[in-house]
């Protein structure tokens, strides 16, 4: 791994509150992501399961976690299952954890190696009243493939039939949705890193620089500061390309007279930041764009001011449709018969402004929580409002990340260049 060790009470202090959850008598049983073959005899970079990696920190392919906390051997209450280190696999893959040093990292002192594990499992949950299987529960899953996860939940099924069998995946949406102090620290690391990823852009962005030249920087920024990498396919769109909201072709050229909107962040020990920034190509906002430009900043202030605990999405969203509604008319994007008239199930300002404002943000990009029930304190989020013109070949997108608090949010991405006058101050300074 290129990120430096994390503090493991972030993963001891998460199967705490996980088995506080659990019902008295249960095992929960977590497995790690397939490894997926690509072409050929290669396979695609491994992803850990990030339910597994939250409850331990461990990175590795074939790996388990067993929590059983009213198991009679309290040896085996925490259990990390690894495969055994192999010398002439290592000769080829790279060397494989060793029991002190997954202990390490995850504060769980019983290491079981994975060819050993099924007569020891098979105990355990002879003496277990409910077992505890987990699931990809993201709302905006899209997988067409049977999982590990799932496979493994056709495989207990079968061999114990009579047991009572629980979704891991529900607890983990509430608990995961909480970020604690400690994992915030990780956040601000990788929100640390996309800062000087995004304070390089400035100086180097100009008329006639390729989108994937600025992509390469970003690249280059993020390894050299020991992040895993981006936290998911950058999204460098100038002119019109900003209009797509996941642009990752990344194969125009960058114009005079021309915005770039750029969504981008860092990963860094699983964690991720995610960031969009839209600034002048040549260095200085036109007057239209910095009226537009500064009606998406003001849509981001507004949604800043609400996101508190106690809204819902819903409401949240709601709140800012009719905010942007007033900023559209403003700005001549609107009129008010218009807005009279519109469809109250496609409101009018979604013509130009046509996604959320916010997700959860964590481990994964869009990470588990609750679109239904009230925002609560700890939950990470982004403010990421918009306007796409079509007519004028422009999108403007503006995003920073927010720690809940008990009465507000704190802009973990405060310290990142925002406003049109601090954009242009820096973009004067940039190379020859």
């Amino acid at each position: 791994m290129k990120y430096l060790p994390l503090n493991p009470a972030i993963f001891i202090n998460n199967r705490k509150r996980f088995v506080k959850e659990m019902l008295p008598n249960s095992i929960a049983v977590f497995v790690s992501n397939d490894e997926f073959p690509s072409n050929g005899d290669a396979l695609h970079p491994f992803k850990q399961n990030t339910d597994l990696f939250w409850l331990s920190g461990i990175r590795q392919e074939d790996s388990m976690v067993i929590l059983f906390p009213d198991n009679p051997d309290p040896k085996y209450r925490e259990v990390l299952v690894l495969v055994r280190p192999n010398e002439l696999k290592e000769k080829w893959d790279g060397k494989r954890l060793r029991a002190k040093e997954a202990t390490a990292t995850s504060g769980i002192s019983t290491i079981v190696w994975l060819d050993t594990i099924d007569a020891l499992l098979q105990a355990w949950v002879h003496l277990a009243d409910h077992i505890y299987l987990d699931t990809n529960e993201n709302d905006r899953k899209a997988a067409h493939v049977r999982t590990r996860d799932y496979r493994f939940v056709d495989e207990m099924g079968a061999a114990y039939p009579l047991h009572s069998f629980q979704r891991a995946a529900r607890i983990m949406r509430q608990l995961r949705a909480i970020k604690t102090k400690e994992e915030i620290e990780v956040v601000q690391k990788a929100i640390d890193i996309t800062e000087v990823a995004f304070r390089r852009l400035l100086k180097f962005i100009r008329p006639g620089v390729a989108e994937y030249e600025i992509e390469a920087e970003i690249f280059h920024s993020f390894l050299s500061q020991r992040a895993t990498g981006p936290a998911y396919g950058s999204i460098i769109a100038s002119g019109d390309n900003a209009r797509t909201l996941h642009y990752v072709s990344n194969n125009g050229t960058c114009k005079d007279g021309e915005l770039i909107l750029m969504d981008f962040g860092a990963e860094y020990g699983y964690y991720n930041a995610d960031l969009t920034r839209t600034v002048p190509v040549n260095g200085k906002f036109s007057k239209r764009q910095k009226e537009v430009y500064n009606a998406c900043l003001h849509l981001h202030n507004y949604a800043k001011s609400i996101l508190k605990p106690g809204i819902s999405i819903v409401d949240y969203t709601e709140k800012v449709g009719e905010e942007a509604t007033k900023q559209f008319i403003k700005i001549g994007l609107l009129d008010k018969s218009t807005v009279k008239n519109e469809d109250k199930d496609n409101r009018a300002y979604r013509k130009y402004l046509y996604h959320g404002i916010s997700h959860h943000l964590g481990l994964d990009v869009h990470d588990l929580g609750t679109r239904t029930e009230p925002v609560k304190a700890g939950m990470l989020f982004t403010i990421e409002p918009g306007i796409y013109i079509e007519e004028e070949q422009m999108g403007i997108r503006i995003e920073n990340n927010f720690w809940i608090t008990k009465n507000g949010n704190i802009d973990l991405m405060k310290n990142i260049p925002i406003t049109v006058e601090e954009i242009e101050r820096l973009m004067k300074k940039r190379e020859a």
